[in-house]
């Protein structure tokens, strides 16, 4: 667990003041390029430097405190952690359980599958084929409405999906773009190829990637928007994101 050293500022939760630094929750699964452990254990990636701005940004003390991806929202709503900062897209059902701050980025869908397979990114070209996705996902719920005649095999983590794909286990793999890409461009990718975007759904796919917060904490969401507005505006958005991307994945 790595703990950012940025300046405290009091937080209010309703009428009650945060006495302690923000908990940040991120998913303990390794999810390049957004976050994963480098070999001492300590957590890189861009989310990670996101994380760290955003919260200079807005002079927040912050903590990030890996959790299970699929017990992160859980963690959030008994307290465990303040905060998620996981790629978690905002979604009409996931805002029954918690709010979301504004987005700080948004990437599309896509499918990718072995080279030269000429699997189409929709239900026709997936009917009858094995599809990977991540459990708990946008990408389960949306291959699990959509993608009706095929196959969907749960993992528990992204990884675990590529390497399937990788070894013939499977037949395509649904995921972010940037973290799909991530892995066709690592020696194991080699093997494959993207497809292409799904077609767009809205209601299930979200309107972006937000901070996760707890229903009615609006101090730490006003907190966490006006930080996520300020890397915006001064360009340290763009300069944490330079590395790690060809171009800005903020979204329209």
């Amino acid at each position: 667990m790595k703990k950012l050293t940025l300046t405290l500022a009091a937080l209010a939760l309703g009428t009650a003041a945060y006495a302690e630094p923000v908990k940040v929750g991120i998913a303990s699964e390794p999810y390049p390029p957004f976050a994963a452990p480098d070999a001492a254990g300590n957590w890189t990636g861009w989310e990670v430097d996101m994380i760290n701005a955003v919260c200079a940004a807005a002079e927040m003390d912050c903590v990030i405190t890996p959790v299970a991806w699929d017990g992160i929202i859980p963690s959030l709503t008994s307290g465990q952690v303040d905060a998620i900062m996981a790629s978690m897209s905002i979604t009409a059902d996931r805002m029954q359980t918690i709010d979301f701050s504004n987005k700080y980025y948004n990437t599309p869908t896509v499918i990718i599958a072995a080279k030269g397979a000429g699997i189409a990114p929709n239900a026709e070209g997936l009917a009858g084929k094995i599809l990977g996705v991540q459990v708990s996902t946008i990408h389960q719920d949306y291959a699990q409405t959509h993608f009706s005649g095929a196959q969907i095999k749960l993992y528990q983590t992204q990884d675990e999906a590529n390497q399937d794909l990788v070894a013939g286990r499977i037949d395509a793999t649904q995921a972010d773009s940037i973290a799909l890409d991530a892995f066709l461009k690592s020696d194991a990718g080699a093997c494959c190829e993207m497809m292409g975007a799904v077609p767009d759904d809205q209601a299930i796919l979200g309107q972006g990637v937000g901070v996760g917060l707890r229903k009615g904490d609006t101090a730490l969401a006003e907190k966490f928007n006006a930080g996520i507005a300020k890397v915006i505006a001064d360009g340290t958005y763009d300069t944490i994101s330079a590395p790690y991307f060809d171009s800005s994945i903020y979204g329209g």
